[in-house]
């Protein structure tokens, strides 16, 4: 059986089709001075230097469907990171998150299994993109989310992998514990 994502009867764009597409769009959003300083980085370790890229897994408990949900909705984006989250849910739409800090577009979606952002701070050089994969596993009552962020400058590392528990899957962990 042929891939999903790729079938002509899905309406879902190839990652390099919606990629290009980002590239001639340009520059997305920057961010305001004052929400950048809430994101300062430090410099990057001499062994972590040349990476570019990382993985992440954590289990939550919410089901796939939830966090799928709440990814992909500007309103329980901005209730869980505490930040202001402006996101078209919709294969080559845009998404502003973190206060305009971090901006970029849906590549693929997978309802309920995957979502794969190109995905960029704005302090980074204009048109510059990583990846971001999100992989949502149903276990048992929960989900395995595992985190595959590709293709980031080098010197970004020591900066990115604690921002994901940090900016991500701690308030996550709180706003799941309190809407249930």
């Amino acid at each position: 059986m042929g891939d999903p994502l790729h079938s002509p009867n899905t309406g879902l764009h190839s990652r390099r089709a919606a990629i290009a597409g980002i590239v001639a769009c340009g520059t997305i959003l920057a961010s305001s001075p004052t929400s950048a300083q809430t994101m300062q980085e430090k410099p990057s370790s001499s062994a972590n230097r040349k990476r570019t890229s990382l993985h992440q897994e954590i289990t939550l408990e919410a089901s796939p469907k939830r966090l799928y949900g709440i990814f992909l909705d500007s309103k329980q984006f901005s209730a869980f990171s505490g930040f202001p989250a402006t996101i078209d849910p919709s294969v080559g739409g845009a998404f502003s998150m973190f206060g305009g800090l971090i901006v970029g577009r849906n590549v693929e979606l997978v309802d309920d299994r995957r979502i794969v952002q190109a995905w960029r701070p704005t302090h980074w050089d204009p048109g510059t993109y990583s990846l971001a994969e999100f992989t949502l596993k149903q276990r048992g009552s929960g989900t395995l989310l595992v985190l595959d962020h590709t293709g980031f400058p080098e010197g970004e590392y020591d900066h990115l992998f604690p921002g994901w528990g940090l900016r991500y899957w701690s308030p996550l962990k709180l706003y799941l514990a309190k809407t249930g």
